[in-house]
C-alpha cells in the first residue's frame, strides 16, 4: 500500500507533515508517486484564498491523475472549513490527523474541536529514530496555537490555543539532530514568542539559554518572533550567543498607528522605529525582515504612504508583502471598507519592488566580505548551490558536491542578476 502527501503552507506544517509520515509508515505504507498511490493526503493551509485555491487545485489535479485513491484533506483548511472538502473521502482536523493511522478506512469528517485543548504540551510526536537524515536545515517546531486573536487572521480558529514542546524533549532531539549531521536547526511554531515549557513554565529566553549549553547543531535560528517579545534582554541573548544566527523576522504588518489599531495589533509605529534600531546598535550587521499586508480594509492611499514612507526610511534587510484576504470567520472579513481586490495588487507591486531595493542595498555592504555559510545539495541556474549566511544572505558559489551540508567560509565577489556571488576560500 502507497501513499503520495503533499502539504502547504508554513513551516509548521511541515513538521506536521513528517509526524503523518512516520504513521503511515508505522501502519506499512510506503511513499509512493501521486499517479500509484492507494492513498492520497493534502495536509493544507488555510492562511489566505490563495491557500485556498491551492487546496481545490490540488484535489481536482489529483483525482484526474489517480481516480482510484482515497482522498483524504487534513490540517488547518479541514479544521477551519470542514464544509469546503471539494470532494475528499476523509476530512481530519488539525489534531485529528495526527490520529491518521487509526481513521484511514473512515469516511466522513473528523474535527475535533479546538476549545477542547488545554495549553498543555504538544500531543503529537515524531520519533527520534525517523527523524530526517543528511538535510542542511531542519525546522523544529517547538510550539504550536495562538491566542492573539488578530482582527485579519484565521490561525486561531485553525490551530487552538498556545502548546509547547517540553524543554527537556527539545534538548534531547537537538543532541539526535547533532548525531544525525545536521548543520542548522529553525525553531519554529505558529507563535513562539508564546512558548512556555509545560513543566516549569520556562519561556523562550530560557529555553535558548538552555540550548547555547547543550549538545545542539552549530546553527539555530529562530523564526518570526512577535515585536512585543524582543526586548533588551532577548537582544542581549543572541548578540552574546555562539549558536544563535543574528537574524530576526518580525510580523510589523503595518506601519500605520491607525491601520495596527484596527488589526489588533497591540503596538505603534514608534516601537517599531525603536525596536529596529535597537536591534542594529547591540547586533553588527544583524538581517531584519518584516511581514507587511497591504490593502487592510480602511487603509486608503495615505495610510498606504504612511507605511512606505516608513519603510524607506527604516533600516532592515527585507520585506515578506502579502495582500490582504479576509478570511471568513475573521473579524476583519466583516469590515465594510474591503480595499479591491486590484488596487491591493498595486499596492504589493509597490511594496515588493521596496523590498527588492532594500534587498540589493543590504546585499552591496557585504561585498568583498568573508562569511561563512552552509551549503544546500539544490542546483541553482545550472551550475550553483546556495547556502545562507548567520544574517540570512543567501550566497551563492559554484556547485561541489562535497561541499554539501559544510559549514564553508566564502568570499562575497558580486552581485549578478539579483543573487549574490560568492567565492569558495575554506571549509571549516
Amino acid at each position: 500500500m502507497k501513499f503520495f502527501l503533499h502539504t502547504t503552507g508554513c513551516k509548521a506544517n511541515q513538521w506536521d507533515s513528517h509526524v503523518i509520515v512516520n504513521k503511515l509508515k508505522d501502519k506499512g505504507f510506503a511513499p509512493g508517486p501521486i499517479g500509484n498511490a492507494d492513498i492520497i493526503i493534502i495536509n493544507a493551509c488555510t492562511l489566505t484564498d490563495g491557500a485556498e485555491r491551492d487546496v481545490r487545485r490540488f484535489i481536482n489535479t489529483a483525482r484526474i491523475k489517480n481516480r482510484k485513491a482515497r482522498m483524504i484533506l487534513a490540517g488547518c483548511h479541514a479544521q477551519v472549513y470542514p464544509d469546503r472538502a471539494y470532494g475528499a473521502d476523509l476530512v481530519l482536523g488539525h489534531e485529528d490527523k495526527f490520529h491518521i493511522d487509526k481513521l484511514l478506512q473512515k469516511n466522513g469528517c473528523f474535527v475535533t474541536d479546538l476549545r477542547l485543548l488545554s495549553g498543555g504540551p504538544l500531543i503529537e510526536d515524531l520519533p527520534a529514530g525517523d527523524l530526517p537524515v543528511g538535510r542542511t536545515r531542519f525546522f523544529f517546531k517547538i510550539q504550536d496555537g495562538c491566542d492573539r486573536f488578530c482582527s485579519y487572521c484565521i490561525v486561531p480558529y485553525a490551530r487552538g490555543v498556545p502548546r509547547s514542546r517540553p524543554v527537556n524533549d527539545i534538548i534531547r532531539l537537538m543532541g539526535l539532530l547533532k548525531k544525525k549531521a545536521i548543520k542548522e536547526v529553525v525553531l519554529t511554531g505558529i507563535e513562539i514568542s508564546s512558548y512556555r515549557d509545560p513543566e516549569t513554565g520556562a519561556d523562550l529566553k530560557e529555553l535558548i539559554r538552555r540550548l547555547e549549553e547543550s549538545e545542539t547543531p552549530e546553527r539555530i535560528r529562530m523564526s518570526s518572533v512577535d515585536p512585543l517579545y524582543i526586548d533588551n534582554e532577548l537582544m542581549d541573548i543572541i548578540a552574546g550567543s555562539h549558536k544563535l544566527a543574528r537574524s530576526i523576522h518580525i510580523p510589523m504588518q503595518s506601519a500605520s498607528d491607525e491601520v495596527l489599531a484596527r488589526m489588533g495589533r497591540p503596538y505603534t509605529q514608534a516601537y517599531i522605529k525603536n525596536l529596529l534600531e535597537r536591534l542594529q546598535e547591540k547586533m553588527e550587521d544583524v538581517g531584519i525582515g518584516l511581514d507587511v499586508i497591504a490593502g487592510f480594509p480602511g487603509e486608503d492611499e495615505a495610510l498606504l504612504m504612511e507605511t512606505y514612507r516608513f519603510l524607506e526610511k527604516a533600516g532592515f534587510y527585507y520585506l515578506h508583502v502579502f495582500p490582504f484576504s479576509a478570511r471568513s470567520g475573521s473579524l476583519a472579513a466583516t469590515f465594510h471598507d474591503q480595499v479591491p481586490d486590484a488596487l491591493k495588487k498595486e499596492r504589493v507591486r509597490l511594496l515588493r519592488q521596496l523590498d527588492a531595493a532594500k534587498r540589493k542595498d543590504f546585499y552591496k555592504r557585504f561585498l568583498g566580505k568573508r562569511m561563512e555559510i552552509i551549503p544546500e545539495g539544490k542546483l541553482y541556474r545550472g551550475k550553483y548551490m546556495r547556502g545562507y549566511t548567520d544574517n540570512y544572505l543567501p550566497v551563492h558559489i559554484p556547485f561541489v558536491k562535497i561541499l554539501e551540508n559544510n559549514c564553508v567560509t566564502v568570499t562575497i565577489k558580486s552581485i549578478e542578476d539579483g543573487i549574490l556571488i560568492g567565492e569558495t576560500t575554506g571549509i571549516l
